[in-house]
């Protein structure tokens, strides 16, 4: 069960927050230990405390939340104010910020942050946060280091990212330019935005492998921002694709919220007619809501 709202902002501004890892630490008799990582992603930890003045609200909304969560049982959104994006943790998203989890390879990927870069990795890899809860409106996407705007969509409450239906169409001829013009036939069902990518050319092989945007469309061809102009000339075949194809790298970026629940009671202490002061509340993240 989750909740789909975030935990009032003013409720972070003094939290402690803390990253953990789910370890088996076993010690023998001689002192060896023997550790057992149960499973590899980070769980984030929260502890929030404070005094309620008069007419403050905080309390309120935050003792609302615990009851429609009914305490431990669902799940909410948290903005952790020092790891809320892909990019260096605080900065604005890109396209470019992170390799993106395969699902279903060319058609559904999921958002993910890696942590720890700085050195070489153990074996198993870098630690990996799925991001299950990205902030609507703010996800990007980009396939071979091109920004994608069209031609996919996310469920910002799973973190999913869905590629539409592949357009593909066989190519007749290429013109050569600063701008590339490629005959895809009639009723190709291509737009201007969509991304493109050539591939089985003969002759002007140099165009293979390249993704670009559309940039226009006429009835049986479409427009590639590519300067071709010293490509070798067209001789026949080629494929024109736009979801990604084997061997593109999916990458993204987005800022995130925790998927989180309460994992205490929310006790309060009066200190004056007017003031009352929580004691700490625990809020653990979800690793698979």
């Amino acid at each position: 069960m989750f909740l789909e709202e975030r935990l009032p902002t003013d409720a972070k501004l003094g939290t402690v927050v803390s990253d953990d890892y789910d370890v088996d630490v076993t010690r023998t008799a001689s002192s060896a230990e023997y550790r057992r990582l149960i499973q590899p992603f980070p769980i984030r930890r929260f502890r929030v405390s404070y005094i309620r003045g008069k007419g403050e609200t905080l309390y309120d909304e935050i003792l609302a939340l615990y009851h429609r969560a009914y305490g431990r049982f669902a799940g909410f959104r948290v903005k952790s104010l020092d790891d809320f994006t892909t990019n260096s943790d605080t900065e604005p998203p890109t396209a470019q910020d992170q390799t993106l989890a395969v699902v279903t390879a060319g058609s559904v990927y999921q958002l993910q942050k890696e942590y720890g870069h700085g050195e070489a990795p153990l074996s198993i890899g870098y630690p990996v946060r799925t991001i299950f809860k990205p902030v609507a409106g703010t996800v990007l996407v980009s396939i071979d280091s091109l920004s994608i705007s069209t031609g996919w969509s996310v469920d910002t409450t799973t973190g999913i990212i869905t590629f539409s239906a592949n357009k593909t169409k066989a190519i007749t001829a290429i013109t050569k330019g600063s701008t590339t013009t490629i005959n895809v036939g009639a009723a190709h069902g291509f737009v201007v935005g969509d991304s493109a990518r050539v591939s089985g050319v003969v002759g002007m092989t140099q165009i293979n492998g390249i993704r670009a945007n559309v940039t226009a469309i006429g009835s049986d061809t479409i427009t590639l921002p590519i300067n071709s102009t010293t490509f070798s000339n067209y001789v026949s075949g080629g494929t024109i694709n736009t979801r990604p194809q084997t061997g593109e790298v999916v990458k993204g970026g987005c800022e995130f919220d925790i998927p989180a629940r309460f994992d205490s009671s929310i006790d309060v202490s009066k200190l004056s007619p007017n003031a009352r002061q929580t004691g700490s509340i625990d809020i653990v993240e979800i690793l698979n809501p």
